[in-house]
Protein backbone atom coordinates (compact mmCIF):
# COMPACT_ATOMS: atom_id res chain seq x y z
CA UNK A 1 0.00 0.00 0.00
CA UNK A 2 1.48 3.07 -0.71
CA UNK A 3 2.24 5.72 1.92
CA UNK A 4 -0.23 8.80 2.70
CA UNK A 5 2.80 11.26 2.47
CA UNK A 6 4.26 12.04 -0.89
CA UNK A 7 7.39 13.50 1.17
CA UNK A 8 8.87 11.65 4.84
CA UNK A 9 7.08 12.61 8.11
CA UNK A 10 10.23 13.79 9.36
CA UNK A 11 10.48 16.39 6.59
CA UNK A 12 6.82 17.14 7.58
CA UNK A 13 7.87 18.04 11.04
CA UNK A 14 10.91 20.09 9.90
CA UNK A 15 8.64 22.07 7.33
CA UNK A 16 6.19 23.03 10.52
CA UNK A 17 8.85 24.12 12.83
CA UNK A 18 11.14 26.24 10.24
CA UNK A 19 7.75 27.73 9.10
CA UNK A 20 6.64 28.69 12.91
CA UNK A 21 10.27 29.67 14.34
CA UNK A 22 11.87 30.84 11.09
CA UNK A 23 14.78 29.04 11.32
CA UNK A 24 16.84 25.84 10.42
CA UNK A 25 18.31 25.77 13.88
CA UNK A 26 15.39 24.95 16.04
CA UNK A 27 14.36 22.37 13.82
CA UNK A 28 17.69 20.51 14.08
CA UNK A 29 17.55 20.56 17.73
CA UNK A 30 13.67 19.29 18.18
CA UNK A 31 14.73 16.54 15.21
CA UNK A 32 18.21 15.63 16.78
CA UNK A 33 19.67 16.55 13.54
CA UNK A 34 22.52 18.94 11.94
CA UNK A 35 20.79 22.37 10.42
CA UNK A 36 22.09 20.79 7.00
CA UNK A 37 19.68 17.88 7.30
CA UNK A 38 17.11 20.02 7.53
CA UNK A 39 18.07 22.09 4.90
CA UNK A 40 18.31 18.85 2.91
CA UNK A 41 14.62 17.83 4.34
CA UNK A 42 13.35 21.52 2.76
CA UNK A 43 14.73 20.99 -0.52
CA UNK A 44 14.01 17.29 -1.31
CA UNK A 45 10.26 17.93 0.24
CA UNK A 46 9.80 21.22 -2.55
CA UNK A 47 11.39 19.06 -4.98
CA UNK A 48 8.66 16.39 -4.65
CA UNK A 49 5.70 18.53 -4.49
CA UNK A 50 6.94 20.94 -6.99
CA UNK A 51 6.84 24.11 -5.42
CA UNK A 52 8.43 26.60 -2.66
CA UNK A 53 7.66 26.26 0.54
CA UNK A 54 9.95 29.23 1.82
CA UNK A 55 10.82 32.52 0.61
CA UNK A 56 14.52 32.90 1.96
CA UNK A 57 15.01 36.17 2.98
CA UNK A 58 17.83 38.42 4.73
CA UNK A 59 15.71 38.22 8.15
CA UNK A 60 15.61 34.26 8.07
CA UNK A 61 12.86 31.64 6.25
CA UNK A 62 9.31 32.91 5.91
CA UNK A 63 6.62 30.50 4.67
CA UNK A 64 5.01 31.16 1.41
CA UNK A 65 1.54 31.84 0.81
CA UNK A 66 0.79 28.14 0.03
CA UNK A 67 2.27 26.98 3.54
CA UNK A 68 1.11 29.61 5.86
CA UNK A 69 -2.72 28.49 4.62
CA UNK A 70 -1.71 24.77 5.70
CA UNK A 71 -0.26 25.61 8.87
CA UNK A 72 -2.71 25.75 11.18
CA UNK A 73 -3.39 22.14 10.36
CA UNK A 74 -0.05 20.43 10.63
CA UNK A 75 0.48 22.20 14.16
CA UNK A 76 -2.51 20.82 15.29
CA UNK A 77 -1.91 17.47 13.49
CA UNK A 78 1.33 17.19 15.44
CA UNK A 79 -0.31 18.74 18.79
CA UNK A 80 -3.09 15.83 18.26
CA UNK A 81 -0.14 12.79 17.73
CA UNK A 82 1.61 14.30 21.14
CA UNK A 83 -1.55 14.48 23.17
CA UNK A 84 -1.84 10.62 22.13
CA UNK A 85 1.71 9.51 22.91
CA UNK A 86 1.10 11.36 26.00
CA UNK A 87 -2.08 10.16 27.05
CA UNK A 88 0.16 6.64 27.37
CA UNK A 89 1.39 7.88 30.28
CA UNK A 90 0.17 6.60 33.78
CA UNK A 91 -1.49 9.25 36.13
CA UNK A 92 -1.36 12.13 33.17
CA UNK A 93 -5.37 12.62 33.44
CA UNK A 94 -4.78 13.13 37.16
CA UNK A 95 -2.49 16.07 37.00
CA UNK A 96 -3.33 18.98 35.53
CA UNK A 97 -0.94 22.26 34.67
CA UNK A 98 -1.33 25.73 33.69
CA UNK A 99 0.11 28.60 33.17
CA UNK A 100 -0.90 32.02 34.54
CA UNK A 101 0.47 35.19 35.18
CA UNK A 102 1.36 37.15 38.29
CA UNK A 103 -1.64 39.25 39.26
CA UNK A 104 -3.81 36.66 38.20
CA UNK A 105 -2.10 34.41 40.30
CA UNK A 106 -1.43 35.85 44.02
CA UNK A 107 -4.49 38.71 43.70
CA UNK A 108 -7.40 35.53 42.33
CA UNK A 109 -6.81 32.38 41.82
CA UNK A 110 -4.11 30.93 44.90
CA UNK A 111 -7.23 32.06 47.02
CA UNK A 112 -9.70 30.48 45.23
CA UNK A 113 -8.24 27.29 43.98
CA UNK A 114 -8.67 25.20 47.34
CA UNK A 115 -12.24 24.71 46.31
CA UNK A 116 -11.14 22.96 43.53
CA UNK A 117 -9.13 21.09 45.17
CA UNK A 118 -12.22 20.32 47.84
CA UNK A 119 -14.17 19.48 44.74
CA UNK A 120 -12.20 17.45 43.07
CA UNK A 121 -8.95 15.78 44.99
CA UNK A 122 -8.12 13.89 42.99
CA UNK A 123 -6.66 16.14 40.69
CA UNK A 124 -3.20 17.65 41.42
CA UNK A 125 -2.95 21.52 40.37
CA UNK A 126 0.46 22.27 39.09
CA UNK A 127 1.29 26.51 38.11
CA UNK A 128 3.57 27.57 35.97
CA UNK A 129 3.27 31.61 37.06
CA UNK A 130 5.29 33.52 34.49
CA UNK A 131 4.72 36.63 32.40
CA UNK A 132 6.33 34.90 29.27
CA UNK A 133 3.94 33.39 26.62
CA UNK A 134 4.49 29.67 26.84
CA UNK A 135 4.15 27.71 23.47
CA UNK A 136 1.20 25.61 24.21
CA UNK A 137 0.73 23.70 20.96
CA UNK A 138 4.88 22.20 21.97
CA UNK A 139 4.88 21.75 25.96
CA UNK A 140 3.01 19.64 28.24
CA UNK A 141 1.24 22.17 29.88
CA UNK A 142 -2.23 21.90 29.86
CA UNK A 143 -3.90 25.44 29.30
CA UNK A 144 -2.92 29.07 29.82
CA UNK A 145 -4.92 31.69 31.62
CA UNK A 146 -3.92 35.07 29.84
CA UNK A 147 -4.93 38.61 29.70
CA UNK A 148 -5.48 40.53 25.92
CA UNK A 149 -7.84 40.46 23.16
CA UNK A 150 -8.28 36.31 22.80
CA UNK A 151 -6.42 36.38 19.78
CA UNK A 152 -3.45 33.84 20.08
CA UNK A 153 -2.28 32.17 16.67
CA UNK A 154 -2.99 28.36 16.91
CA UNK A 155 -4.92 28.78 20.76
CA UNK A 156 -8.46 28.39 20.78
CA UNK A 157 -9.84 30.93 23.88
CA UNK A 158 -12.82 31.82 25.83
CA UNK A 159 -13.32 34.92 28.11
CA UNK A 160 -13.38 34.60 31.42
CA UNK A 161 -13.59 37.97 32.61
CA UNK A 162 -11.83 41.02 33.86
CA UNK A 163 -12.93 43.59 30.76
CA UNK A 164 -13.63 46.20 32.84
CA UNK A 165 -10.97 48.28 34.80
CA UNK A 166 -10.18 51.70 37.04
CA UNK A 167 -8.09 53.20 39.08
CA UNK A 168 -7.66 52.09 42.81
CA UNK A 169 -5.50 53.52 45.68
CA UNK A 170 -4.73 52.81 49.56
CA UNK A 171 -7.26 54.42 52.30
CA UNK A 172 -5.40 57.04 53.12
CA UNK A 173 -4.56 58.08 49.53
CA UNK A 174 -7.76 58.02 48.30
CA UNK A 175 -9.18 60.36 50.99
CA UNK A 176 -6.90 62.99 49.35
CA UNK A 177 -9.31 62.27 45.88
CA UNK A 178 -12.37 64.42 45.77
CA UNK A 179 -12.90 64.63 42.00
CA UNK A 180 -10.42 62.83 38.90
CA UNK A 181 -8.62 66.25 38.83
CA UNK A 182 -7.08 65.50 41.57
CA UNK A 183 -4.90 62.43 40.73
CA UNK A 184 -2.50 65.54 39.13
CA UNK A 185 -1.15 65.98 42.41
CA UNK A 186 -0.59 62.26 43.76
CA UNK A 187 1.78 59.90 42.07
CA UNK A 188 0.41 57.36 39.65
CA UNK A 189 1.99 53.58 39.26
CA UNK A 190 3.39 53.03 36.01
CA UNK A 191 3.12 49.75 35.18
CA UNK A 192 5.30 48.89 32.24
CA UNK A 193 3.82 45.20 31.90
CA UNK A 194 0.50 46.36 32.02
CA UNK A 195 -1.77 46.62 28.77
CA UNK A 196 -3.81 49.29 30.80
CA UNK A 197 -3.76 52.81 29.29
CA UNK A 198 -4.81 55.54 31.56
CA UNK A 199 -6.10 57.75 28.69
CA UNK A 200 -9.68 55.77 27.99
CA UNK A 201 -10.21 56.36 32.04
CA UNK A 202 -9.48 60.16 31.54
CA UNK A 203 -12.19 59.65 28.56
CA UNK A 204 -14.35 58.72 30.29
CA UNK A 205 -13.74 60.56 33.70
CA UNK A 206 -14.23 63.81 31.58
CA UNK A 207 -10.92 65.28 32.22
CA UNK A 208 -7.61 66.50 30.15
CA UNK A 209 -4.70 63.37 30.40
CA UNK A 210 -2.61 63.17 33.17
CA UNK A 211 1.11 62.31 32.73
CA UNK A 212 1.64 59.35 35.13
CA UNK A 213 4.90 60.03 37.77
CA UNK A 214 4.86 57.54 40.34
CA UNK A 215 6.93 54.33 40.69
CA UNK A 216 7.76 52.14 37.92
CA UNK A 217 7.64 48.82 38.47
CA UNK A 218 7.88 45.91 35.45
CA UNK A 219 5.71 43.48 37.75
CA UNK A 220 1.96 43.44 37.88
CA UNK A 221 1.73 41.88 41.50
CA UNK A 222 4.41 44.21 42.40
CA UNK A 223 2.86 47.36 40.98
CA UNK A 224 -0.48 45.97 43.24
CA UNK A 225 1.77 45.94 46.33
CA UNK A 226 2.70 49.30 45.69
CA UNK A 227 -0.58 50.58 45.50
CA UNK A 228 -1.69 48.72 48.74
CA UNK A 229 1.24 50.02 50.77
CA UNK A 230 0.15 53.69 49.54
CA UNK A 231 3.17 54.50 47.30
CA UNK A 232 0.53 55.67 44.44
CA UNK A 233 -2.93 55.13 42.80
CA UNK A 234 -2.95 52.14 40.10
CA UNK A 235 -5.06 51.36 37.08
CA UNK A 236 -6.24 47.91 37.56
CA UNK A 237 -8.65 44.99 36.63
CA UNK A 238 -11.57 45.20 38.77
CA UNK A 239 -11.55 41.37 38.76
CA UNK A 240 -8.21 41.36 40.26
CA UNK A 241 -8.51 43.98 42.78
CA UNK A 242 -12.06 43.23 44.26
CA UNK A 243 -10.68 41.27 46.98
CA UNK A 244 -8.41 43.65 48.12
CA UNK A 245 -11.47 46.38 48.07
CA UNK A 246 -13.69 44.36 49.82
CA UNK A 247 -11.35 43.66 52.62
CA UNK A 248 -10.47 47.46 53.14
CA UNK A 249 -6.92 47.72 51.65
CA UNK A 250 -7.67 49.43 48.68
CA UNK A 251 -10.42 52.17 47.34
CA UNK A 252 -12.18 52.94 43.91
CA UNK A 253 -12.52 56.54 44.52
CA UNK A 254 -13.97 56.95 41.67
CA UNK A 255 -16.99 55.74 39.72
CA UNK A 256 -15.82 55.87 36.37
CA UNK A 257 -14.60 52.73 34.99
CA UNK A 258 -13.48 51.47 31.31
CA UNK A 259 -15.01 48.64 29.67
CA UNK A 260 -12.41 47.12 27.32
CA UNK A 261 -11.99 44.90 24.45
CA UNK A 262 -9.31 43.21 27.04
CA UNK A 263 -9.55 40.51 29.68
CA UNK A 264 -8.63 37.30 30.79
CA UNK A 265 -8.90 34.11 28.50
CA UNK A 266 -8.64 30.69 29.51
CA UNK A 267 -6.59 29.24 26.51
CA UNK A 268 -5.82 25.56 24.56
CA UNK A 269 -4.11 25.02 21.78
CA UNK A 270 -6.40 24.48 18.91
CA UNK A 271 -6.64 20.43 17.64
CA UNK A 272 -5.60 18.92 21.32
CA UNK A 273 -7.74 16.53 23.11
CA UNK A 274 -9.36 18.76 25.67
CA UNK A 275 -9.41 15.95 29.05
CA UNK A 276 -12.05 15.46 31.85
CA UNK A 277 -9.92 17.09 33.85
CA UNK A 278 -9.48 20.29 31.66
CA UNK A 279 -13.21 20.75 31.86
CA UNK A 280 -13.77 19.90 35.01
CA UNK A 281 -11.56 23.21 35.58
CA UNK A 282 -12.92 25.36 32.85
CA UNK A 283 -16.29 24.53 34.56
CA UNK A 284 -15.02 25.84 37.96
CA UNK A 285 -14.20 28.96 36.47
CA UNK A 286 -17.43 29.33 34.62
CA UNK A 287 -18.97 29.05 38.46
CA UNK A 288 -16.17 31.12 40.27
CA UNK A 289 -16.03 34.16 38.03
CA UNK A 290 -19.28 35.20 38.75
CA UNK A 291 -19.69 34.38 42.35
CA UNK A 292 -16.38 36.12 43.32
CA UNK A 293 -18.03 39.31 41.71
CA UNK A 294 -21.50 38.11 43.23
CA UNK A 295 -19.38 38.30 46.62
CA UNK A 296 -17.11 41.33 46.23
CA UNK A 297 -20.57 43.29 45.46
CA UNK A 298 -22.47 42.07 48.49
CA UNK A 299 -19.29 42.68 50.72
CA UNK A 300 -19.51 46.45 49.37
CA UNK A 301 -22.87 47.06 50.26
CA UNK A 302 -22.67 45.71 53.67
CA UNK A 303 -19.83 48.44 54.50
CA UNK A 304 -21.79 50.57 52.51
CA UNK A 305 -24.55 50.43 54.83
Amino acid sequence: MPSPFPIPLNAVRAIEIVARRGALAPAAEELGVTPGAVSQHLRRAEERLGLELFERTPQGLKPTAALRQILPQLSAGFTALADAVGALKPGNENVLTLTVGSVFASRWLIWRIAKFNGLHPEIEVRLVVTGTMIDLVHSDIDFGIRFGRGTWPGLKAELIGGARYSPVAAPPLAKLLNSPADLAHVPLIRDTASMLPWEPWFAAAGIPPIEPSGPLYDDPALAFDAAISEQGVLMAVEMMSADAVSDGRLVRPFAAAVDSELGYWLVVAEGRREPKKLRLFRDWLRAEVPDSAEGYVAQVKRREG
